[in-house]
């Protein structure tokens, strides 16, 4: 699967054109991404200095993308027709999604499961009613998730 990724907001909170403080287990999710196999890009506003920045950011980190601002590494701007800034991607993991970000366990979960948003919900909701059934009072209804 080929995922892109925003930075300022998603990887780190949003202090842009500083770079904020790392969202919790977003670094620890991505290298986990990586190791499974699926092409990550970063997909970010950030030109020149602030995504050289950003880029130097992951890489000490461990993190190391497939490609930056593009849909392969080798692609050029200049002398190509077909280039077009929309990236031809499976996922896109950005802070601005209708609904916000899910926390990155819930991000993981779901490419790992291939799930949808709603279908975690639902199944979250259907965890509840069962904890309930269950008399299992006094534990957060997350763990009864499947």
């Amino acid at each position: 699967m080929t995922i892109a990724v925003d930075f300022d907001g998603t990887i780190v909170e949003h202090r842009y054109p500083k770079i904020g403080r790392e969202i919790p287990f977003a670094v620890d999710t991505l290298k986990m991404l990586i190791a499974d196999h699926h092409k990550v890009i970063l997909w970010t506003v950030r030109e020149g200095a602030l995504l050289d920045e950003a880029v130097a950011w992951c890489k000490e980190r461990g993190i190391e993308f497939y490609a930056v601002n593009r849909d392969y590494p080798e692609e050029t701007v200049e002398g190509n027709e077909h280039y077009t800034r929309k990236l031809k991607v499976d996922l896109f993991i950005d802070d601005r999604n209708i609904g916000g970000l899910p926390d990155w366990g819930t991000i993981y979960r779901m490419v790992k499961r291939g799930t949808k948003w709603h279908q975690l919900i639902e199944e979250a909701a259907d965890s509840a009613v069962y904890a309930d059934r269950h008399h299992k009072h006094g534990a957060p209804w997350w763990a009864f998730w499947k």
